[in-house]
C-alpha cells in the first residue's frame, strides 16, 4: 500500500481507537516501523496527529476537534458507554443531557425509557428524543453555537437554576491526570459547572481518548462526579483517587 493511501487509513484508526502505535500499524500494513514513523511524522507536520512516545494521538490544544470528526471517534466505545449509563437511569426520572457526542449516544439509548423529563442544551439530543413519545423535552435557552447545535452561555446557566434534576449527564473534552474535567469553551463550561450544583446525582460519560487529550478550561473534578462511565480502565493513580472520592467507575470495555 502506498503512503498516499496508507495515511487516511491511519487517521481512521486514530479516530476509532483514540491512539495509534508504531508497532501495531507496522503489523497492520505489513511495512517497517521506520515507514510508519515517517507516516506519523508527516501527519503530525500537517497538524492531523500529535506524536507521542511509541505512536500518535489526535491533536489537542486550545481548540477542539471538529464536531463531525468527534462523532466518528470511537463510535463503538461511546455506544457501550451510553448503554451502561442508560441502564443506570430509571423510568420516571428527571435529567439533563449536556453537549457532546457521547451524550447524544446516551439519548439514543433512552428511547425506550418511560415517563422521562429531559432538559438539554444540545439541539441534537432534543431531535433524537422526539422519537420517545413518553419523554417530555425541555430545551434550555441560550446562544446557539452553530458548530455543534449547542446552547451555551450565561442565559443557559440561568435557565438551569430553576431546576433540580435527578441526574445530570455530562461530557468533557479532556480528563487530566489529577482528575480535573477540562473543556475548550468558557461559554460551555459555565453551563456544566451550573449542572454540578443543580443535580442530585451527576454522571460523567467520557471514552478513553479523553485521557490522552488536554484542554485549557476547568469544569470541575471527578470528585464532583457520582458515577463515571468509560470504555477503558483508568490510569492507576486516577483509579485510586476515584476510590478515595467515592466516585463509582464503570468500565464497559
Amino acid at each position: 500500500m502506498s503512503q498516499t493511501f496508507r495515511q487516511p487509513d491511519i487517521l481512521e484508526i486514530a479516530r476509532a481507537e483514540g491512539k495509534v502505535t508504531v508497532e501495531d500499524l507496522a503489523e497492520r500494513f505489513d511495512v517497517t516501523v521506520q515507514t510508519i514513523r515517517r507516516d506519523l511524522t508527516e501527519l503530525a507536520n500537517a497538524g492531523k496527529l500529535e506524536r507521542v512516545h511509541g505512536g500518535a494521538i489526535l491533536p489537542s490544544g486550545v481548540t477542539n476537534i471538529l464536531y463531525d470528526e468527534r462523532r466518528r471517534l470511537n463510535e463503538a466505545g461511546k455506544a457501550a458507554i451510553a448503554r451502561a449509563c442508560a441502564r443506570a437511569i430509571p423510568d420516571g426520572a428527571s435529567l439533563f443531557l449536556d453537549i457532546g457526542t457521547t451524550t447524544e449516544a446516551v439519548a439514543h439509548e433512552l428511547l425506550d425509557h418511560r415517563n422521562l423529563m429531559v432538559m438539554t442544551n444540545n439541539m441534537n439530543v432534543a431531535q433524537i428524543l422526539l422519537a420517545n413519545k413518553e419523554c417530555d423535552i425541555v430545551v434550555a435557552g441560550g446562544a446557539l453555537r452553530r458548530a455543534d447545535n449547542g446552547l451555551v452561555g450565561n442565559l443557559t446557566a440561568r435557565n438551569i437554576e430553576n431546576f433540580k434534576f435527578d441526574y445530570a449527564i455530562l461530557g468533557c473534552s479532556a480528563l487530566d491526570d489529577d482528575g480535573d474535567l477540562l473543556d475548550f469553551d468558557i461559554q460551555e463550561v459555565v453551563v456544566s459547572q451550573k449542572l454540578l450544583q443543580c443535580s442530585r446525582s451527576t454522571f460523567l460519560v467520557a471514552d478513553h481518548s479523553k485521557f490522552q487529550r488536554s484542554a485549557p478550561m476547568r469544569i470541575g473534578s471527578l470528585r464532583d462526579i457520582d458515577q463515571f462511565f468509560t470504555d477503558r480502565p483508568l490510569p492507576a493513580a486516577l483509579s485510586e483517587s476515584c476510590s478515595a472520592w467515592d466516585t463509582s467507575v464503570h468500565v464497559t470495555g
